[in-house]
Parts: C-alpha cells; sequence; structure tokens
C-alpha cells in the first residue's frame, strides 16, 4: 500500500444521518414498490448508499429488521399484490419454457406414440391430443366437441391419451380402455362414447359393460389386461403429462400450444386454425 501523500487531505468518515423528504401527493412517481423496498432492506443492514465509501456501519439487530420491513408493508400493502404479479409473471414464463422443451424433446411420443389412441384421419396436417379422464365431468362435456370436429375437419388427426387422475375408479377403467384400444381398436370409439357418455362413475364395472356393449370379447379382454403393456401406457401417458405441467382434465395439445380445460369446440378450432397456419406458412 503506497504512503499517504501529504498533499492531500485525508480521508474523514462522516456520521450517516437519514434525509427526510417529503413529497407532494401529486408528485411523480419514483422507483417501483419492490426495488423500494429493496433500498429499504438495504438500509436495514447497515449497506446505505448515501455513506462514504470505507464507512463501517453497525448492522440493526433481527428485531428491528423485522420492525422495519412489516412496518413498511402494513404503509404499502400494494408492495404484496406488486411482488405475487411478478411471481406470477416469472411462473408462468418458467411453465411456458418447460412445456416448449416438452414438446420439442417428446414430439414422437406425443403425436406418434405406438400405444395412443387415433381418431379422425391418421394422416391429419394438424394433431389435437386429449388428455381425459373417465370419472371428469368436463371431460364429458367435451366429448361432443371432439365429435364435432372429427366430422367437420376431415384432415384433422385426433389423438386420445388416458390420464387418470380422479382415482382408484378412473385408474380402472383407464386400465380396460388400453386392452381395449389393443385387442379391437377398431371397437375403441364405441365403447369410448359408451363409458364416457354413460352416467354414473366409471369404474372397472361399468368399462367391463361398456366393452360388452360395443361387441368385445370378454375371455379377450381378461387376457389383454394382464399386458404389461397396459400399465407402460399409462406411465407413458403420465410422464408426457408431468413434463407439460398438466394437473387437470381435459387438456389438449394442438401444435405448440397448450389449452388446459373445457374451453369449446370454438377455442379448439381456432387452436387448430393456428398451427394449421403455423405448419403450412399460409395464413
Amino acid at each position: 500500500m503506497p504512503p499517504p501523500r501529504p498533499d492531500l487531505p485525508a480521508a474523514r468518515l462522516l456520521p450517516y444521518k437519514p434525509i427526510i423528504i417529503a413529497v407532494p401527493p401529486n408528485a411523480p412517481r419514483g422507483p417501483s414498490m419492490p426495488k423500494r423496498l429493496a433500498v429499504l432492506l438495504a438500509l436495514a443492514f447497515g449497506l446505505s448508499p448515501l455513506a462514504p465509501a470505507g464507512a463501517q456501519e453497525k448492522p440493526l439487530d433481527r428485531a428491528a429488521i423485522e420492525k422495519i420491513v412489516h412496518e413498511y408493508i402494513v404503509q404499502h400493502p400494494e408492495v404484496l399484490e406488486e411482488a405475487m404479479m411478478a411471481l406470477d409473471k416469472k411462473q408462468q414464463a418458467a411453465a411456458a419454457e418447460g412445456q416448449a422443451k416438452v414438446l420439442a424433446e417428446k414430439a414422437a411420443l406425443l403425436f406418434d406414440s405406438k400405444r395412443q389412441v387415433v381418431l379422425g384421419n391418421p394422416k391429419g396436417d394438424v394433431t389435437l391430443v386429449e388428455f381425459f379422464d373417465y370419472n371428469c365431468g368436463y371431460c364429458k362435456r367435451a366429448l361432443p366437441d371432439m365429435l364435432g370436429m372429427i366430422d367437420r375437419d376431415r384432415n384433422l388427426k385426433v389423438v386420445l391419451k388416458e390420464f387418470p387422475v380422479l382415482g382408484p375408479s378412473s385408474v380402472e377403467a383407464a386400465k380396460i380402455a388400453v386392452a381395449v384400444q389393443r385387442i379391437a381398436p377398431d371397437k375403441y370409439l364405441d365403447f369410448h362414447k359408451r363409458l364416457l357418455g354413460g352416467r354414473g362413475e366409471a369404474n372397472k364395472a361399468r368399462a367391463l359393460e361398456a366393452a360388452t356393449g360395443a361387441g368385445i370379447d370378454g375371455a379377450a379382454l381378461d387376457k389383454a389386461l394382464g399386458d404389461r403393456e397396459i400399465g407402460a401406457t399409462l406411465e407413458e401417458v403420465y410422464g408426457l403429462a408431468t413434463g407439460l405441467g398438466l394437473n387437470g382434465t381435459p387438456s389438449y395439445v394442438v401444435g405448440t400450444q397448450v389449452v388446459p380445460g373445457a374451453v369449446g369446440i370454438a377455442r379448439l378450432e381456432e387452436a387448430v386454425g393456428k398451427a394449421r397456419c403455423a405448419a403450412s406458412g399460409k395464413c
């Protein structure tokens, strides 16, 4: 360290004194609430931006800091709302980023898995994927939407993913549905409409009844239920749903769009139109 120069005065540490400035109500707003709170915390921890460089200030104890922060939040409760909005925005951005990654990395499993149910045009230019539960009331109401879209759009491919999230009965029904798809894919839609469109709880007994009504052989179905592929199919769907952040049914994927909830046929057709536009480049 070089010796002090005699021609320069020695540095002096000035004591810190708070400065209070009265701001008129109609004055322009300064920094946002989170920024002001950050400054407040910096002051509370003895990191005053007004103190000379090298100044050593005694930090406040925990009780004093909590008192300062508490008083500030009580006087400015809007800071909590602003913080929650910022958190929500950050979480939404993170979720969208995660969904985009899964859509890119798991596209083959999502749109073309060998285990999935395919309705409509298998070679359609746009694929609509539906995650559903046989005990989901909203899925029951959305069934006509899916059937209507297949009838109205002859170039639409529809993929159904068994996603039982509403309890053991839903899992039992889903397992039978997967077995039906494996042994009688041509009769799956009839079975699906009978079970999802029926009244009451969808369970093993109801699913077997729907299978019988669709003309599916009971002995073949019993044998298929012992296949390991039944569990593997459901695990595949659970993995996709987890990666996409899906926590309810129905949920849809159309192109790169994730559409949660029973949004109605108009919203789904809008999503299909956007996907078709993006794929063709002709909007």
